[in-house]
């Protein structure tokens, strides 16, 4: 009973249609802005030897989800990090666009470096995690988790915008990871056994690295016209995927 107690003045909003509704909306964004994680740890965890690639994907989302309940506990000093740094090119720097361009940055380098290994595998020491091919199941985790932390910071400010019931936060983001973590799996697989997918994939990862230097250096590009583009792209590479098969269909036939 006194956990009820303790608990029920966050849990006001259940009588409130329009927290509801802020609720369904704020799931619905933070999935979609967990495809770009999805898409980095699929890549990532795929260069794992293959009977670690499913536990590095739980334990990186599982740690994940530890680390977003963590940030939204110090809800107010993530919102403090809009506050403003120094100035300079005619922008208020503050934290979180530091932390975006870090983070922008990390990403361009690393989807440039596979980029190059996938198109000259032969040279090892330009690969994405150094002169060899494969990553320790701890780096693998690390890295899942110093992105996860740049796109958790950006959504949770974000989450600040639409609502402020923190239960809400905290149950969109459950929710969120949760869906994560079953789709992980599928998506990994599917990357994996389409070689041309790779390329699209990491195409992506080139184009939301440039998306956060560009928010963190103050020109906001509407997400809206980032995932047009991403879904467009992947409409385009389906049909050359179905176009090929029918080929492949057609050859065996003959």
């Amino acid at each position: 009973m006194q956990i009820i107690e303790f608990l029920a003045p966050y849990f006001t909003f259940v009588n409130d249609p329009t927290a509801w509704a802020a609720l369904l909306t704020l799931i619905a964004l933070e999935i979609v802005l967990g495809i770009d994680n999805l898409i980095f740890i699929s890549i990532l965890t795929n260069k794992l030897p293959e009977a670690q690639r499913a536990q590095a994907r739980r334990l990186g989302i599982g740690a994940a989800l530890i680390m977003r309940l963590v940030l939204l506990a110090t809800i107010s000093i993530i919102v403090g990090l809009t506050a403003p740094v120094f100035s300079a090119f005619g922008h208020d720097f503050s934290w979180r666009d530091l932390i975006l361009i870090a983070g922008g940055l990390f990403l361009v380098w690393k989807a440039t470096k596979e980029i190059h290994h996938t198109v000259d595998p032969e040279d090892h020491q330009d690969s994405m995690i150094g002169e060899t091919l494969q990553i320790s199941l701890g780096g693998a985790i690390f890295q899942i988790l110093l992105l996860d932390l740049v796109f958790s910071i950006d959504s949770i400010i974000t989450a600040v915008g639409m609502t402020d019931e923190i239960a809400i936060m905290y149950i969109a983001v459950i929710i969120t990871v949760a869906v994560m973590l079953l789709a992980a799996a599928p998506l990994a697989n599917f990357i994996a056994k389409n070689p041309t997918i790779v390329m699209l994939a990491l195409g992506f990862l080139l184009m939301i690295g440039m998306t956060l230097i560009a928010d963190g250096m103050g020109y906001h590009v509407p997400k809206g016209y980032i995932y047009a583009a991403m879904g467009f792209s992947a409409l385009v590479e389906a049909l050359n995927m179905l176009a090929r098969r029918k080929k492949a269909k057609k050859s065996d036939g003959h």
